[in-house]
């Protein structure tokens, strides 16, 4: 009877554990992940396991005129398809404008989409937010947030919102006029309190994540619709308190000039690759092994305008290594040779 009941036990034991082992997908990519623009990219893994990407309202250029926030979505950070646009029509509270730099989270059961509504050169642009049960739309609006006269903050665009540990979500934003952030209600759909000032006016794009015992801003300096011209380039600092003071490495508050760089454009060389300008507005998202990946577009030095005029900026991605607690990218310039993806597990 022993002899027999220890072989069944051991073989139940290894079935078991085949069904529940992990098997590593083994993932390369090479920059620029889709094209032809996802301008101003947030991300998010939705509840049905894809990730899905926003972008800024573009005329890609294809006859189907704007896209109002292009939607794209992919199991694995680097095959990504198109799937369609967060509106199915232009929220009308600002009565003119188009849709940029939209920030995507989940709450209570589902999805929500802050974005900016503004012109170029806007004298009062604003902050809307719309709602969703599915990440990829489409999204019914809310209405404004604010817009620059309410609020008191010269260019009030990019959003970006961060949930702290207690739950308590911020919303940060703010365009060359300073970064400010200011407390979001309990149900995300209105402000608290008054703003707080964390960056100065170099800034724009910001970005929000919490590592360790430090909040980590990340925010866009530089012009980033230039074509081959864009200057953009990420910096970053760090504090203990989400209110700031945010400094750089060597100790200097965002709010006098400060900013680590951690992403800039490549330079020229004869080896004619593939080449990057302004590389910026990021977002950041971890894989399955917990390494931390940047999500941001640039401008392909060699394709750098879509049909209408507008700079072209398709997604990229590339890891984020930690030294000493900061953020860095591999020689501080978009990849532009295959490299080792994102990793993922499945169960087997």
């Amino acid at each position: 009877m022993k002899s027999v009941f220890v072989p069944l036990i051991i073989s139940l034991a290894m079935i078991l554990s085949s069904c529940s082992s992990k098997e590593k997908q083994e993932l390369t990519y090479k920059n620029p992940v889709f094209e032809p623009v996802i301008a101003d990219p947030s991300i998010i893994k939705a509840k049905d396991g894809y990730f899905y990407a926003f972008g800024t309202e573009d005329d890609w250029g294809d006859q189907k005129g704007s896209r109002l926030i292009p939607i794209v979505r992919s199991k694995d950070l680097v095959n990504w398809k198109y799937v369609g646009q967060a509106f199915e029509n232009k929220p009308d509270w600002k009565g003119t404008g188009s849709l940029w730099a939209p920030d995507i989270r989940f709450f209570n059961g589902n999805y929500y989409l802050y974005y900016s509504m503004s012109v170029w050169g806007d004298s009062n642009p604003g902050i809307g937010v719309a709602v969703s049960d599915v990440a990829k739309g489409p999204y019914k609006d809310q209405g404004k947030l604010f817009d620059s006269q309410s609020i008191g903050v010269g260019n009030s665009i990019d959003p970006c919102v961060f949930e702290d540990d207690d739950g308590t979500a911020y919303l940060f934003w703010g365009s060359f006029h300073g970064i400010f952030g200011i407390k979001l209600s309990e149900n995300r759909l209105s402000t608290v309190g008054e703003p707080f000032h964390i960056a100065g006016n170099d800034f724009e794009a910001s970005y929000v994540i919490k590592r360790d015992k430090y909040y980590y801003y990340f925010g866009s300096r530089g012009t980033c619709c230039e074509g081959v011209n864009s200057s953009y380039n990420i910096a970053v600092g760090r504090s203990k308190s989400i209110k700031g003071p945010f400094v750089d490495k060597d100790g200097t508050d965002l709010l006098q000039g400060g900013g680590t760089l951690v992403l800039t454009g490549n330079f020229p060389n004869d080896k004619g690759e593939r080449l990057f300008a302004g590389p910026g507005h990021n977002a950041i998202i971890k894989d399955d092994n917990s390494m931390y990946w940047m999500v941001y577009h640039a401008v392909d030095k060699n394709n750098p305008l879509l049909p209408n005029g507008a700079t072209r900026r398709p997604l990229m991605i590339d890891p984020i290594k930690w030294k000493k607690g900061w953020p860095v990218i591999d020689r501080l310039v978009p990849s532009n040779k295959t490299k080792s993806g994102p990793i993922f597990y499945e169960q087997s």
